[in-house]
Order: C-alpha cells, then structure tokens, then sequence
C-alpha cells in the first residue's frame, strides 16, 4: 500500500464506515458534505488518488461503486508522523516536516515508529531508493549489519548499514560509487532501525 496523506485517510475511513453501516457507497455529494467541499471535481480528485493507491476501485459512470480494496483484503492501517528528509547520499541537514503517513499495521506492531522520506540514491542496492519512505523503529541499539538512521556530529542524518569494527563505527551504503563512512563510536548516534521500505509507483 503506498502512503496516504490525512485526508485521503479521513476519506477512506469515512468510506469504510458508511459502506459498514449501509451496505452501500455513498454519493459523491455525500463525500462532499462530509469534508465541506464544494466542488464534485475536487471529491474525484480524491477518489482518483485513493484507487491510484490501490485502496478503492471504482466503476466509471455508476453511482455509489466504491469498493474499498483494503476491506476485501483485511488490511488494516496505522497513521505514524514522517517527520522529514534522511540522507542516502551525502550527509544532509535533518528538514523537519508537519506532515504523517498511512502504513499497513504489520510494517509497525507494537513499536514505536515513525516515517522518513528517502534522499539520494546511496542504498538502491537494499532496495531504498530516492523518494521513498523508510519506516523506522525507534530503537537506538542496532545490530552489525542493520540498516541505521544515524546522527552524525549532532547535526547531519544519514541511512546507512551499520557495523561496529573494533573502535570504529563503519557506515556501509549499499552502492559501489559510494564509500563507507568509518567514525568514532562518539560522532555516531543510532536514531533507529529501518524495518521496512514504501515506494510510490
């Protein structure tokens, strides 16, 4: 499931408990008066980015033919904060952001967890490409050959596979025109573990 932004959870969560509570789809006018919006285009607008996220299909020219795709499925979501930029590439300030994701509830559990946006190309080789959003766990005390959101020097972030070698902390990207970043366990402050990857298509 790609993320969805707080209103298209507001939607689909209004979807899945009108179709709950009667059996049937509400009304484009009905979705509009529910979110004070004006505008039928606008409510299409939204129904179009939630069955572009595979979580509705709808039938073209047909009233109340939603059907929500994550119901038939027994998925279930969870909202967790993403809290702004992490560097896969050259270290970067951390940009902080107001914003939260929509995330199937087994990418998380019962951890504490929380979202990035991927910048920068250093980890394709893991799979973790530019743009994508890394769910993190919070948890500071990673094991040799974790995947790491790590401080460096109090004020760069970066995510990269962590290694501890003797009395240094090695930094590993997973892309060959990338080198390694070896640092003293003291410039190196664990912010928590990738646990999972999401990609818009």
């Amino acid at each position: 499931m790609q993320p969805l932004t707080k209103r298209q959870r507001e939607i689909l969560d209004y979807l899945s408990e009108f179709i709950e509570h009667h059996g049937y789809a509400p009304s484009l006018e009905e979705i509009g008066r529910r979110f004070s919006l004006s505008s039928l285009a606008t409510v299409h607008k939204h129904l179009k980015n939630l069955e572009d996220k595979a979580c509705i299909k709808r039938v073209w020219n047909k009233s109340r033919s939603v059907e929500l795709i994550a119901t038939r499925t027994g998925t279930r979501s969870a909202e967790i904060p993403l809290l702004g930029r992490i560097a896969a590439g050259v270290p970067i300030q951390a940009i902080p952001s107001n914003e939260s994701v929509s995330v199937p509830e087994e990418f998380i559990g019962v951890r504490d967890a929380y979202a990035l946006r991927v910048q920068g190309n250093s980890m394709v080789d893991e799979q973790i490409r530019d743009g994508d959003i890394v769910i993190v766990e919070d948890r500071k005390q990673p094991d040799n050959g974790e995947t790491v959101i790590a401080l460096l020097d109090g004020a760069n972030v970066v995510i990269k596979t962590f290694f501890l070698e003797h009395n240094n902390i090695r930094l590993q990207p997973a892309n060959p025109t990338h080198s390694p970043l070896l640092l003293k366990p003291d410039a190196v402050h664990v912010q928590g573990i990738v646990v999972a990857v999401m990609r818009r298509y």
